[in-house]
């Protein structure tokens, strides 16, 4: 049995799952509160996604990636009813806290979570980190080796130094005009 706190109220908690089920569970607490009639204590839940920008065919795709893979939240309010609920849900596996005692997320956790989610605009996806060693696969410096200088997620662009007329000099590409060495 779950102990009500008499503090705890309405707020956001994290429920893992199996991966990949994320997006069903969700669906599932749904229509399960609302078949249970319990929609004054178990109000919403949400797989937290954003935009990304991906590389397919040399060509950049959008798509949505789950922030937080084998996890869902949920804002509801405790109670031993609705923990019954969400934690019997097919595919879940459990609340995060300490024992049978669900931990809220603080105010604090879900605004940043809220802003990732709530961005518009995608950002390419990069395995590219200052001082890699990459190789330059198109354009007119292909097969040209250098070092990463900087990297731009928002445009899909990294700065690399070269060195030309034995002078270093940054050459900016796009992700898909380089691979790591």
């Amino acid at each position: 049995m779950v102990k009500q706190d008499p503090r705890a109220g309405r707020n956001w908690y994290v429920v893992h799952t199996y991966a990949g089920y994320e997006d069903s569970v969700a669906q599932a607490i749904k229509q399960r509160a609302e078949a249970m009639c319990m929609q004054d204590h178990v109000f919403h839940a949400e797989v937290p996604k954003e935009k990304q920008l991906v590389f397919q065919k040399g060509q950049p795709v959008e798509e949505e990636r789950k922030i937080f893979p084998g996890y869902v939240l949920v804002d509801m309010t405790v109670t031993d009813e609705s923990w019954y609920l969400v934690r019997n849900t097919p595919n879940v596996t459990g609340f995060v806290g300490s024992g049978n005692i669900p931990v809220p997320v603080t105010p604090e956790e879900y605004g940043i979570i809220e802003r990732r989610v709530g961005e518009q605009e995608a950002k390419f996806k990069s395995d590219f980190q200052i001082g890699d060693l990459v190789v330059i696969t198109d354009g007119p410096f292909k097969n040209y080796e250098g070092a990463v200088d900087s990297v731009d997620v928002n445009k899909g662009k990294l700065s690399v130094l070269l060195i030309i007329f034995d002078r270093e000099t940054p050459v900016e590409l796009d992700f898909t005009q380089v691979k790591k060495k």
